[in-house]
C-alpha cells in the first residue's frame, strides 16, 4: 500500500480529516482511500442510545447533581455534554481519555454530546482529563456518581414497575499492572489487584458498586453497598431477594435483611457438624452406580456458634458418575419452598457472575490504570453508568430476534454502524450502512424506545 505526498503543514485539518492526502491499494489502482473524520462515523448505532438517554431521562440531570468547581466564565462544554461524551465514549469500546481526540471530532459523538459539540467539536483529550480526574473526582461528585446508577433504575422501574427484586451481591478482580493507589496482591485471584464490590438485580442492573483495595476479604464494606439499595426498595410494594456466596455467610448480614424483610438465600462453608447432620446422605449408595448424577436433599435447623439463634440450613448431595466422594454444598435461608428450589433459586446467583464478564469484555471496566485510588474510582462508576445504559438497551428496546444478544455483540453490531453525514438547509442526514441491523429492526428499536417515554396525561 502506498500514499501520495502532502505538506507537513497542511496534514491535518481542523475538523478531523485531510485536505489532500489519499491513499491508494495495490490490488486495484482504481481505487482510493479518504479520510473524513467529520463526515463518517462507524457508530451510528450509538444515536440509538442516546434516543433511549432520552426517552429515560438519564444524562440531562447531571448538570444539576454534579457540582461544577471551575470558576471562569469560558468554558466550553458544560458538565452534563462532557459527562455524555464520557458515558457514551464507554459505551462504543473507548475507555480511554485518550481517545477523545479523535472521538470529539466524529459526527455521532458530537451529535450525542449536544451543545456547542455540534457545530465544532466535542471536548479535547486534556479536557475529558481534567472533567474526569479533577472535576468529578471531589468528595460531592463522587458520591453523586456512586448514586447515579441506583436514580436510573429507579426511573425504569417507574416505567416498568417489577414484581418483585432479586439481589446478586458479588465481588471481582480487577488486575493492576502499575504503581496505582490501593492497589495489592490477592492471594485468592494470584495477582495484584483492585478488588470491587458489585450488586445486580435480576435485570442484570447494576444496583450499585465499590472499588476496594485489593488485599481485603470479599464482603468488606458490604453494608455500604447493599443497605442504601435496601433503603431505595423500602417503600416499594413488592417481593424482595438476596443471594450472595460463603463470602457473605455472616450474621450481621442475616440480622441485616431479616430486619429488613428480605429473604435471602446464602451458601454456607461445609464444617463437621453440617455434615454430620447429613451423615445418611454422605454414604457411597450400595450396588452398582448409574451413568447418571444421583442427588438428594435435605432440610435441617442449624445454630453456629457465632448466630443468635437457629436458622434454616439446605443441603444438596451430588454423586456423580466415576467419583468417589460426592459434592456437597449448603445454604443458609429464611425461604419456606421446599429443599430443590431453594437449591433452584440460589442457583440463578451464576448470572452475577455473567454479568461481571460482561462488563469486562464490553466495558471494559477493569481499565482502571490512574494512580490516584480516587481517579479510579471515578473510572468505575462510569464504566459502571456505560454497562447500565447498555444493559436498559438489551432489556428494554431490543426486539425479540435480538433479544439473546450480549452486551459485546450490541457494540459489535448496533453501535458500530457506519454512517456518512450529510447536511441540507434544515436537517443533518445520517445515512446508516445496512449489514448486521437493517432499517427494519433499527426502526423496531427506536418504537420499543419511544413506548419508554412519559406521555403527558390527558386534561
Amino acid at each position: 500500500m502506498s500514499y501520495t505526498h502532502q505538506n507537513r503543514r497542511a496534514s491535518r485539518h481542523p475538523a478531523g480529516e485531510s485536505r489532500k492526502s489519499s491513499l491508494r491499494v495495490d490490488f486495484d489502482r482504481c481505487l482510493k482511500l479518504k479520510f473524513h473524520g467529520s463526515k463518517i462515523t462507524s457508530d451510528g448505532g450509538l444515536l440509538a442510545y442516546r434516543e433511549l438517554d432520552d426517552a429515560l431521562g438519564l444524562t440531562d440531570a447531571a448538570g444539576d447533581v454534579f457540582h461544577d468547581i471551575r470558576t471562569g466564565k469560558n468554558g466550553w462544554h458544560g458538565m452534563t455534554e462532557q459527562f455524555r461524551q464520557s458515558l457514551f465514549g464507554r459505551v462504543g469500546g473507548y475507555e480511554d481519555v485518550n481517545d477523545a481526540e479523535r472521538l470529539g471530532r466524529d459526527p455521532a459523538m458530537r451529535w450525542i454530546v449536544g451543545g456547542k459539540a455540534v457545530e465544532r467539536q466535542a471536548a479535547s483529550t486534556s479536557q475529558m482529563g481534567r472533567f474526569e480526574t479533577e472535576l468529578l473526582a471531589t468528595d460531592v461528585n463522587i458520591e453523586a456518581l456512586t448514586d447515579m446508577s441506583g436514580a436510573w433504575i429507579d426511573k425504569v422501574h417507574d416505567r416498568r414497575p417489577p414484581k418483585m427484586i432479586i439481589l446478586d451481591m458479588d465481588s471481582s478482580v480487577s488486575p493492576t499492572h502499575g504503581e496505582q493507589e490501593g492497589t495489592a496482591y490477592n492471594g485468592h485471584f494470584g495477582c495484584t489487584c483492585y478488588h470491587p464490590l458489585f450488586l445486580f438485580n435480576q435485570f442484570g442492573d447494576l444496583e450499585r458498586c465499590s472499588l476496594r483495595p485489593g488485599n481485603v476479604h470479599s464482603a468488606d464494606g458490604w453494608r455500604d453497598v447493599l443497605e442504601p439499595v435496601v433503603e431505595r426498595y423500602r417503600e416499594r410494594n413488592l417481593r424482595r431477594y438476596f443471594r450472595g456466596d460463603a463470602a457473605f455467610a455472616a450474621p450481621d448480614i442475616y440480622e441485616f435483611l431479616e430486619g429488613e424483610g428480605f429473604l435471602y438465600a446464602i451458601r454456607l462453608k461445609a464444617n463437621a457438624v453440617l455434615q454430620e447432620c447429613i451423615a445418611h446422605l454422605l454414604t457411597r449408595p450400595v450396588g452398582r452406580p448409574p451413568n447418571h448424577v444421583r442427588r438428594y436433599y435435605a432440610s435441617f435447623s442449624y445454630q453456629a456458634g457465632s448466630w443468635d439463634r437457629k436458622r434454616r440450613v439446605v443441603a444438596k448431595v451430588e454423586w456423580h458418575p466415576g467419583e468417589l466422594y460426592p459434592r456437597v454444598g449448603f445454604i443458609v435461608t429464611n425461604l419456606s419452598r421446599p429443599a430443590e428450589r431453594v437449591v433452584a433459586f440460589y442457583n440463578h446467583r451464576g448470572t452475577a457472575e455473567q454479568f461481571i464478564k460482561e462488563g469486562k469484555n464490553a466495558i471494559k471496566w477493569t481499565r482502571l490504570s490512574c494512580r490516584k485510588f480516587r481517579n479510579n474510582e471515578v473510572r468505575l462508576q462510569l464504566h459502571a453508568l456505560a454497562y447500565n445504559l447498555a444493559n436498559f438497551m438489551r432489556t428494554l428496546a431490543l426486539p425479540e430476534e435480538v433479544k439473546h444478544w450480549s452486551l459485546t455483540t450490541l457494540r459489535e453490531k448496533l453501535v458500530k454502524i457506519g454512517a456518512k453525514v450529510v447536511r441540507h438547509g434544515r436537517y443533518v442526514t445520517f445515512q446508516l450502512a445496512e449489514v448486521a441491523v437493517p432499517k427494519s429492526l433499527f426502526k423496531k428499536i427506536l418504537a420499543l424506545i419511544d413506548d419508554l417515554r412519559r406521555r403527558p396525561v390527558p386534561a
